[in-house]
């Protein structure tokens, strides 16, 4: 996957999102992820290091509040801003082109996930009657193969769905027609095997 930021690109977002208000880092990622879709959400161990950059060059200050610790955009930082307002509009653009190619990724691997998902199914229709999703099966190595594929790209598929509820969760966007669709999705895709 190449990068989501070119080079500097990062530094001169982060005091795009803390000139709209002062944020602790984990807002700040937050801030990011949101802008994302979801798609990327940097690590702690790629924005306070940065953050710590714009302090220690004036262009944000930090502040305590409780145990966290807050990043206000100072005048300086502002400055920066305006005279290199051309750059965030390419930043801006790169960001978001960078949103589609994660999410035609995304999109791709959700797509064989949910290919791999009704091939496991129909050969679980298919089993003998009686004998439980837990037996072991003899198949031909072909199928042992494919078997085994399917099951990794099932099990990749259920750990992405549970980060993805979880995010959505811990924003607060997680609703019961969300979990209403992805019932009736489920369903519709196991009958349609």
């Amino acid at each position: 996957m190449s990068p989501v930021f070119a080079h500097g690109h990062l530094r001169l977002y982060l005091l795009v999102l803390l000139a709209d208000h002062p944020m602790h880092g984990y807002e700040v990622i937050q801030a990011l992820g949101d802008r994302f879709g979801g798609t990327y959400v940097p690590s702690a161990g790629t924005v306070y290091p940065r953050l710590a950059k714009l302090e220690e060059e004036g262009l944000v200050t930090k502040s305590a509040d409780g145990r966290k610790t807050v990043y206000a955009i100072t005048e300086a930082g502002r400055a920066e801003l305006d005279a290199r307002a051309d750059e965030i509009a390419a930043v801006e653009n790169g960001v978001n082109d960078s949103v589609k190619s994660l999410a035609d990724g995304v999109r791709a691997s959700v797509g064989e996930a949910m290919r791999s998902l009704r091939a496991d199914l129909a050969a679980s229709a298919q089993a003998p009657r009686g004998q439980t999703a837990d037996e072991p099966v003899d198949v031909p190595s072909e199928g042992a193969r494919a078997l085994r594929d399917v099951e990794m790209a099932l099990a990749s598929f259920r750990q992405q769905v549970r980060a993805d509820l979880r995010r959505r969760a811990t924003r607060g966007s997680l609703t019961g027609d969300t979990v209403t669709r992805l019932r009736d999705g489920l369903e519709a895709l196991r009958k349609s095997l």
